[in-house]
């Protein structure tokens, strides 16, 4: 008989896995796109979780961010514009213990999606949702998106547009029941990586807005807060995301901010001047739908067979005897 030792060994084994274990086709996102940053930060993490390929599924919309699921080598459903939540719902419904993702962009959440994604905050399903900001729609070659700031200059705005952006974190933050709030910009990696890991491990709907740079169609839009770190707001707390000494010699503006303080992570979500990157709300204690619908029920072949041919014949045309 194996000693406890040698079985831990033995595990370790069998769920070791490599980047390429996840890497599936070469991804087709321009040159410097945020998106290859963000795959990278996905792959990294499902190597370091060793999370099963087989056991893993990423959801998507439509839009330049929602071909995810085609370059992740796991289970993948690419759907329609702005339902990529219902569907990833409906699959932690049926299947609780699969590993499911959801990419979506800033159109396809907060515009066309947005009744889907307020729910779903509410829900409160054990899910990772990436919503990939880029302030454009990009695959359908610059149109003005709900994030796009006052004034862009679009295909359909060519006169600029006339209202304030939507801020997705203020929203997601005034919705109840909400439990896991955070920001990354792709070009800081290794917090990203950070904040997308502490999404994957807490246990319910971790959103997670990513500011995602588009150089086709807006070269310049994240320029300032590149070219300036002291506009970069860095989200420190040992119940978030740890002191980084090295980031630290970059992003010299730091706060130390608790996580559960949810009128100070709604004072921040609303900052104008500055981006703040880290957890901004954590509640472990929110209430998760698939816990309150007991979905942990055995069903058979014959109960899936049985309830199908129900709704079947529900819409079945009978011949005239």
């Amino acid at each position: 008989m194996p000693t406890p030792t040698t079985e831990n060994f033995l595990k370790h084994g069998e769920d070791h896995y490599t980047l390429d274990d996840f890497r599936s086709s070469a991804p087709r996102w321009c040159d410097g796109c945020g998106n290859n940053a963000i795959l990278t930060a996905m792959q990294k993490l499902c190597r370091d979780e060793a999370l099963p390929p087989e056991n893993t599924v990423f959801v998507s919309g439509i839009g330049c961010s929602s071909r995810f699921p085609h370059y992740m080598n796991t289970y993948g459903f690419h759907g329609l514009h702005g339902r990529a939540l219902p569907i990833a719902e409906g699959i932690k419904m049926s299947r609780p213990e699969l590993n499911v993702f959801v990419n979506t962009g800033d159109g396809d959440c907060c515009s066309i999606g947005t009744a889907h994604w307020i729910h779903a905050i509410r829900y409160n399903m054990d899910m990772t949702v990436i919503l990939h900001d880029n302030h454009v729609y990009g695959l359908t070659k610059m149109q003005a998106s709900p994030t796009s700031p006052q004034g862009l200059k679009s295909n359909t705005t060519p006169r600029g547009t006339y209202l304030q952006p939507l801020n997705p974190l203020t929203v997601t933050l005034g919705i109840a029941n909400a439990s896991f709030v955070a920001q990354a910009a792709d070009w800081i990696p290794d917090n990203l990586y950070d904040i997308v890991s502490a999404a994957y491990r807490h246990k319910g709907f971790s959103f997670v807005r990513v500011m995602q740079r588009c150089p086709e169609f807006v070269p310049v839009m994240f320029d300032p807060y590149i070219t300036d770190p002291e506009r970069i707001l860095l989200l420190n707390h040992e119940q978030g995301i740890p002191y980084d000494p090295v980031l630290g010699k970059t992003y010299k503006n730091q706060e130390e901010h608790d996580p559960s303080n949810i009128d100070r992570a709604r004072e921040i979500a609303s900052l104008e001047d500055k981006i703040p990157v880290g957890i901004l709300f954590q509640d472990k204690q929110a209430a998760r739908y698939e816990n309150i619908r007991d979905t942990n029920k055995p069903y058979s072949p014959a109960m899936i067979k049985e309830a199908l041919d129900s709704e079947f014949d529900k819409f079945t045309v009978m011949p005239a005897d």
